[in-house]
């Protein structure tokens, strides 16, 4: 069942589970506010339980572009398309988001993202890896994140 992320109320509901669950919720509700701003489109979430078809997506794009799996247990899930793009989302328990952003006529624009939320740790899976650029939220406090382009086909 899809619920939808209210930015002006922050909730920590479907992430609660987080120790870092406020900035997690925050960073979430980030993403909505930019989705509502930039292309009026209303961010939902679903339970990572009830959407493995998004987790093998983005499972997949990042062991085949990066050979990368996360440790971490995904919460929450969110895949939809504004425009020609395609975006897959998940929310994992230890306060990472990643987010694929894949556009279906332009090869060129494909990423993933990845942004940690305030109060966690890099994962071990990318210590090292990618260098992260800070960013203030007033909904998420200090955002860090990072990303690498896409080069294959999916």
């Amino acid at each position: 069942m899809s619920s939808i992320v209210d930015f002006k109320n922050v909730s920590t509901v479907g992430v609660e589970s987080s120790p870092v669950a406020e900035a997690l919720a925050g960073l979430r509700a980030n993403e909505a506010r930019y989705f509502m701003n930039k292309y009026k489109h209303v961010f939902t979430v679903v339970p990572a339980s009830e959407s493995q078809e998004t987790l093998d997506y983005v499972n997949r794009v990042l062991q085949e572009e990066r050979n990368l799996a996360f440790a971490a247990r995904p919460l929450e899930t969110s895949r939809f398309q504004v425009e020609n793009i395609q975006f897959a989302y998940v929310f994992y328990e230890d306060g990472l988001s990643i987010n694929v952003m894949y556009t279906v006529d332009d090869p060129k624009k494909r990423a993933v993202g990845f942004k940690l939320s305030e109060g966690m740790e890099i994962p071990q899976e990318l210590e090292g890896k990618f260098k992260f650029a800070r960013q203030k939220s007033a909904l998420a406090g200090t955002i860090r994140g990072s990303y690498f382009v896409i080069k294959g086909e999916y």
